[in-house]
C-alpha cells in the first residue's frame, strides 16, 4: 500500500424491498439528519436534490460542530448518488444493488488523492479523538444510517 493511503471505508445492509423503494428514501438526501448520527443540519440549494445541488452541513460529534459544504456528483437513480466533501476532499457515496431478494444499499467514504487534508488531520487530531477513532466512529455511524435507512424502507 502506497505510503498515506487511506483505504476507502464502507457499509451494507441487505433491504427487503425493490431498488424504486429503496432510492425513494435514499435520495431524499434533506433528511441525512434523521438518519446519521453525525449530520446536524443542512440546507440544500437546488430541490429535487440532483447531480449539481450544492448543500452546506452542520456536522457534529461530542460538543463539537463543524461546517463543510457539499456538491451532488452522481445520481442515477435507482442506482448511485454521491457528493464530494469541500475541504477534506471526501466522496460518500450510496450505491444500490439489486439482489434476490431486495435491495442492497453501499455507503462508501472515499479520500480523494487517498490522502488527508492538514486541516482534517488537525481537526481529527485535536476535536475528535485521532485518526483510528473517527474512522470507526464513521464506520459505526455508517451501519447507523444504514440500519435506519432500511427500518424506515422496510416499514413502508
Amino acid at each position: 500500500m502506497a505510503r498515506g493511503y487511506v483505504a476507502p471505508l464502507e457499509a451494507a445492509v441487505d433491504i427487503a424491498a425493490p431498488p424504486a423503494a429503496v432510492w425513494a428514501v435514499v435520495s431524499d438526501q434533506r433528511r441525512m439528519n434523521e438518519w446519521s448520527p453525525e449530520t446536524w443540519k443542512q440546507k440544500f440549494f437546488g430541490y429535487p436534490v440532483r447531480e449539481g445541488t450544492v448543500s452546506v452541513n452542520l456536522n457534529k460529534r461530542k460538543g463539537f460542530v463543524w461546517p463543510t459544504l457539499s456538491k451532488v456528483t452522481a445520481f442515477v437513480p435507482e442506482r448511485h448518488l454521491a457528493f464530494r466533501v469541500v475541504g477534506p476532499g471526501a466522496v460518500w457515496s450510496y450505491t444500490l444493488e439489486p439482489t434476490e431478494t431486495g435491495t442492497r444499499l453501499v455507503e462508501r467514504r472515499e479520500l480523494l488523492k487517498n490522502r488527508r487534508t492538514f486541516a482534517s488531520l488537525v481537526t481529527a487530531s485535536t476535536a475528535l479523538g485521532g485518526i483510528e477513532s473517527h474512522d470507526a466512529e464513521l464506520v459505526a455511524g455508517m451501519e447507523q444510517t444504514l440500519a435506519r435507512i432500511k427500518a424506515e424502507v422496510e416499514q413502508a
